[in-house]
């Protein structure tokens, strides 16, 4: 392992046994508080949001991405199809959920794939630049990049708790910088955001 993986993954560690160790109650609080700031974000009906089924200790994005379908949003949820690839499936009323990797759910195979214009991306960790550092699988990178050779420019938002900012994650070249990252504090926005 380069020193420069170890140095994320012991990042990525800490921010995620500092996300563990948040009671349950409050981080249900702090969910519910991050959906309500969700408001202000602009949705158009129609408009192509990929969400995320949590997982863990997670922001509970659900009240989030319910608020923003009320508001006519269109909501897809990622599906690994293999190591290195995901896509995002629509998530309707009364469709079937499936069981996904990593003890999270998603919309079943039927489900149609869509290309989202706004992103919720979850995080294990940030810094104050919007660098982040994911499960280390790098499939959002990866679907980042596809979107992005394809001419799709998705306003991306990161979703975290505040306890999960590092003083500084380490640059790679293959890294997506998210421009704007939800906690519980409000909505955060770098040089790039819109």
């Amino acid at each position: 392992m380069t020193e420069m993986k170890a140095l994320k993954k012991e990042l990525r560690n800490q921010a995620l046994a500092r996300r563990d160790a948040l009671p349950v109650d409050w981080r249900i609080e702090a969910s519910l508080q991050m959906a309500e700031m969700a408001a202000s974000i602009p949705v158009e009906p129609g408009m192509i949001v990929s969400a995320f089924w949590p997982m863990r200790s997670e922001v509970d994005s659900r009240p989030m991405m319910f608020a923003l379908r009320d508001r006519g949003a269109r909501i897809c949820l990622p599906a690994i199809l293999d190591k290195t690839t995901i896509v995002f499936r629509e998530l309707v009323r009364g469709a079937e959920m499936v069981e996904m990797s990593f003890g999270t759910a998603g919309p079943a195979e039927d489900a149609e794939v869509l290309d989202p214009e706004l992103m919720l991306i979850p995080l294990a960790a940030f810094d104050r630049r919007g660098h982040r550092i994911g499960y280390g699988a790098g499939y959002y990178d990866r679907a980042i990049a596809r979107l992005h050779e394809r001419g799709m420019r998705p306003r991306m938002i990161g979703i975290a708790f505040d306890c999960q900012e590092v003083p500084l994650v380490p640059d790679e070249p293959h890294d997506v910088i998210i421009p704007e990252i939800l906690t519980e504090s409000g909505l955060r926005r770098f040089g790039s955001a819109l």
